[in-house]
């Protein structure tokens, strides 16, 4: 019974923690406070203290370090999500939604792909997009096949000049790497896969951004439980 109200409390002090991380302007790596301190200066026990800040550590805003006390951090949204991620997909509804997630991840980023990508980029992306073209229906090639289409998408999401969304279609590609997509792989299917990717590599190109996003959205289409429930 005494439970419940010592986990508002300490939820409670999280809360006022960060705010006053922030409103201090505390940079990464400043010494914050042990956690005796924190009790004392909120007014609150050494039990919801601590488990307050294990709240805190368990995001990465706060380190504990031995004999020193508590070392403000700047945590890292794709660390956090990649080390969450196996608890976010329990079900076929979470699997659903993490779908979603990378649809509207990859669709919201091509804008600022196309307008961000270097010469370089594009010429890594058109070679990717050629080699495509050359792998056959055969168990290695489809292999290779599905992992030059990894490159290719993860090369488009660095094209946006963000590290964060770029590191998050990262964590979502490993995850989906083994699930199979619901269509039959013969030559037909190989070469229009192969097709959509120099489309949409010949669209950077271009700075079509209108192009890009609607080869990008055809390209994802698999990955929408919409598409694969008809």
């Amino acid at each position: 019974m005494l439970e419940t109200p010592r986990k508002n409390l300490s939820q409670q002090l999280s809360e006022r923690i960060r705010e006053y991380i922030e409103q201090a302007e505390l940079p990464d790596g400043e010494l914050f406070m042990t956690e005796a301190e924190v009790a004392d200066q909120f007014d609150v026990s050494r039990a919801v203290a601590h488990e307050a800040v294990g709240r805190l550590r368990a995001i990465g805003l706060l380190e504990g370090r031995q004999r020193i006390g508590l070392i403000v951090r700047r945590p890292d949204p794709v660390e956090l999500f990649s080390e969450s991620l196996p608890f976010l997909a329990k079900s076929e509804q979470d699997v659903s939604e993490l779908s979603r997630l990378r649809y509207v991840l990859e669709v919201g980023a091509i804008e600022l792909a196309v307008k961000n990508a270097n010469q370089d980029q594009i010429a890594q992306l058109m070679n990717l997009a050629d080699q495509m073209k050359t792998t056959d229906t055969d168990e290695p090639e489809i292999n290779r096949g599905k992992e030059l289409d990894i490159t290719f998408h993860s090369l488009l999401l660095e094209m946006t000049g963000s590290t964060i969304i770029a590191g998050m279609q990262r964590v979502l590609v490993d995850f989906f790497r083994n699930i199979a997509i619901p269509a039959p792989l013969d030559r037909t299917s190989s070469e229009r896969i192969a097709w959509e990717h120099i489309e949409l590599a010949t669209a950077i190109h271009d700075r079509d951004v209108e192009r890009a996003r609607a080869l990008i959205r055809l390209q994802l289409r698999h990955y929408l439980p919409e598409v694969n429930s008809e």
